[in-house]
């Protein structure tokens, strides 16, 4: 019997070129160690090919870092540090430098400025749960390592965790469906439970398959569902609030919402999994 390759979508490898601890697992015509960078956009959006018409699969939030495999006109091919995520971004959208990270952002966004002045036009905009490193602090903001300024209260230290998960899921109603998104500018099914779960110091894979596999435990036969429990589908996932009711980025609305799971059903999705953290 044929061996199962790893899931490509988190080990780095194809038929030319793998990472280097895939060596003996998979074929490549060559195995190299990557280098490390880090995100020093808001956001990264990862494609699945190196083409701009190509459809995202996932982002990487600003100080996330990315180990790099190969850089080939503008494109570089690697894997995210913090789901383990492989696929292209952009160069310009990364740095050589790598500072370690010591807060999170907690307000659902916040603008990096240039200088410690709220009149000074941003630069960028972080997302909740971004992680950034604190290099010093004036007028109520704190500078960036990796560049610019944020305003202190909308940043805590990296083990301030909001273990409510489902609280912070319910910060989200309204912002719009984006597939592969993972920012409170637009969210998929996947990416609203994984930045829930972040907040709360839950690692979560990137995929609605992938959290359905590994996620908790199945939810017993016949038990009342309790707020937490994760659902799935085929293809899509929510997070109950409560016994009846579902919080899900859906493309039905375009927008995470916030309705009975009785609705969801009746429109006929099909529930195929249900599991408790």
């Amino acid at each position: 019997m044929t061996a199962s390759l790893p899931d490509p979508r988190t080990n780095p490898y194809r038929p030319d070129l793998a990472a280097a601890h895939l060596q003996g697992i998979v074929q490549a015509d060559r195995f190299i160690e990557g280098v490390p960078c880090q995100v020093r956009a808001g956001f990264a959006t990862v494609k699945g090919s190196p083409d701009f018409e190509a459809r995202q699969t996932t982002q990487a939030l600003f100080g996330e870092t990315v180990t790099v495999y190969e850089e080939h006109d503008g494109w570089v091919w690697g894997q995210l540090s913090g789901d383990g995520y492989v696929g292209y971004l952009r160069l310009d959208t990364l740095w050589e430098e790598t500072p370690e990270p010591t807060h999170q952002v907690t307000a659902l966004r916040s603008f990096l400025f240039p200088e410690p002045d709220l009149k000074t036009p941003p630069l960028d905009v972080l997302s909740l749960t971004t992680r950034v490193a604190i290099a010093g602090e004036r007028n109520g903001f704190v500078e960036l390592a990796q560049g610019g300024w944020v305003f202190a209260g909308h940043l805590d230290d990296l083990a301030a965790y909001r273990p409510d998960y489902v609280a912070t899921s319910r910060r989200l109603p309204g912002v719009p469906y984006l597939w592969g998104g993972k920012t409170s500018l637009g969210l998929d099914c996947s990416g609203l439970v994984q930045i829930a779960l972040a907040a709360a110091g839950i690692a979560a894979p990137r995929d609605s398959d992938q959290q359905g596999g590994t996620l908790g435990q199945p939810v017993p036969e016949g038990e009342t569902l309790r707020s937490g429990d994760l659902i799935f589908f085929p293809g899509h996932v929510g997070i109950m609030t409560g016994p009846e009711q579902l919080i899900h980025a859906n493309a039905f609305h375009m927008m995470v919402t916030e309705e009975p799971l009785s609705d969801v059903v009746a429109r006929g999705a099909r529930i195929t999994g249900m599991r408790r953290l």
